[in-house]
């Protein structure tokens, strides 16, 4: 139940950061900021493109991570596309300078997302390679996601202008920071899951012996 409890915080954090990003109009990484530049090239709401695009990742997910950390992350991906859904028909119009916005809302991503580390879950798309890519092979999670996010913010800078792109840059360089903090803890969670497995599959064969 607490995991479940941390889970919502994570997203609701990161949706408050998706809004913010939204009202300052720049973007951010990953899925999210793919789903962002759509929805500002099309009229389609960023949490059905947010769903619509973390599908194929979902594959990835169940064959490298496993059925209990792609329910985890679908169950996230849900709960995030509804709150952001949500904050439009809840908050008021409003805008807000980006280079604040980058710092503010950044932040909150940086935080929700980690917290989503932590608890064996995540938000799909980039994320799911920088969890792996750390589980396999310890890289940085945060490096690993600012690399795809900056991929991401170039490809979207001709839908925001040139100040907002570098507002962009700027957002994802404060998420990854945050999530290179919590490195460790997100590494702790990776042993704990190892050493849990490894002792499952010790005590089945121990019992398929007997």
């Amino acid at each position: 139940m607490v995991r479940i409890i941390n889970i919502l915080f994570g997203c609701l954090l990161t949706s408050v950061g998706v809004v913010i990003l939204n009202h300052a109009e720049i973007v951010t990484g990953g899925t999210a900021g793919l789903s962002l530049n759509v929805s500002y090239l099309t009229s389609l709401q960023f949490a059905l493109v947010f769903f619509l695009i973390n599908i194929p990742f979902y594959v990835f997910s169940v064959l490298r991570m496993g059925w209990h950390f792609t329910l985890s992350t679908i169950f996230a991906v849900t709960v995030l596309s509804v709150m952001t859904g949500s904050s439009a028909f809840i908050l008021p119009d409003f805008s807000i300078e980006p280079f604040v916005g980058a710092v503010v809302g950044g932040m909150s991503i940086g935080l929700g997302i980690s917290i989503l580390f932590i608890n064996g879950a995540s938000l799909g798309g980039a994320n799911i390679l920088a969890l792996f890519l750390h589980k396999k092979f310890n890289w940085n999670p945060g490096k690993v996601n600012f690399l795809f996010d900056f991929f991401v913010v170039l490809t979207g800078m001709y839908a925001i202008g040139l100040v907002s792109g570098f507002a962009s840059v700027l957002s994802i360089i404060v998420t990854s920071c945050i999530i290179s903090y919590f490195k460790t803890k997100i590494a702790e969670k990776n042993e704990a899951e190892e050493k849990a497995k490894s002792f499952g599959d010790k005590s089945k064969e121990l019992s398929y012996n007997n």
